[in-house]
């Protein structure tokens, strides 16, 4: 009875280590698995993973400039929500069902030496290098290469960008942009894909590209089939409408009119189901 009663107690501690050690494995897998991606350092508040419900909750995310900026944090990501497959995981691949990205702000810095804090990034250094394909790869290779990714709908919201100037002196000279991001995207299957999305996203709708004299081109080619979909509806619609307004064609404008209303109904129908969805996540 009482050797019965060891073993109950000692499953009992076992199960309860596991349970605890299983979040300390998760953060620091999250942490060199975003390290590869952008080559920088990152740290978290917390971070809880569910087992019989395969939910991944992360929160007070902040990823780090290197070396030589006053400003320490690059991006403040307050939370973040993940769905994953769990069988996927045995088989040593990445298969997220459903990302939820809440990033608050991303803070873009040029310092007294003209350096900008983006060009720090991995997915930006290897951008524009020519592919080297070796028939050898070396055991470190290996060891450091990212597992295959799929995410299947990713929920993006991204709220400031702040870019500070110190080439000129400190004070800085600094911008603030309210970009007020939230959409929705599908089937992302490449690391850099994802990284550079959210660089895209973050930088397209403000001027700090060109104040930076930072080039987006490479990174927008690297996210176009992503995109295309998304902007394609919209530019169709509009250009009919601008087309039906030149040649005055009353019904044409009646016509678009009324696809342009039944897209912002549809719209509104995934909003609010996406609202319903989002609810727990965005408090």
């Amino acid at each position: 009875m009482k050797k019965l009663l060891f073993v109950v107690v000692g499953l009992l501690l076992l199960v309860a280590v596991l349970l605890f050690a299983k979040n300390i494995i998760a953060k620091v897998s999250v942490e060199k698995g975003v390290e590869m991606v952008t080559g920088l350092r990152l740290d978290m508040q917390s971070l809880d993973v569910g087992i019989i419900e395969t939910l991944i909750g992360i929160e007070g995310l902040q990823l780090y400039n290197p070396e030589g900026y006053k400003d320490k944090v690059m991006v403040d990501i307050p939370e973040i929500y993940v769905d994953y497959d769990l069988g996927a995981f045995f088989k040593g691949e990445v298969h997220l069902e459903e990302v939820r990205l809440n990033l608050k702000e991303f803070v873009v810095v040029k310092n007294e030496k003209g350096e900008l804090n983006l060009n720090a990034l991995k997915v930006v250094k290897e951008e524009g290098k020519e592919e080297v394909v070796e028939e050898k790869t070396s055991v470190k290779e290996e060891k450091t290469k990212m597992p295959p990714l799929q995410i299947d709908v990713l929920e993006l919201k991204i709220g400031k960008v702040i870019y500070k100037d110190y080439s000129k002196g400190t004070p800085p000279k600094v911008r603030e942009f309210n970009i007020n991001i939230n959409e929705r995207y599908e089937n992302i299957t490449d690391p850099k894909t994802f990284a550079s999305l959210i660089l895209v996203k973050t930088l397209a709708g403000t001027t700090i590209a060109r104040l930076a004299n930072f080039d987006l081109g490479p990174l927008k080619t690297q996210v176009g089939e992503t995109l295309k979909e998304a902007t394609e509806i919209t530019q169709e619609t509009v250009g009919e409408a601008v087309e039906a307004v030149k040649e005055m064609d009353v019904e044409k404008v009646k016509e678009t009119t009324g696809k342009a209303v039944d897209a912002g109904k549809e719209a509104t129908e995934k909003v609010t189901e996406t609202f319903k969805k989002i609810l727990p996540f965005g408090k």
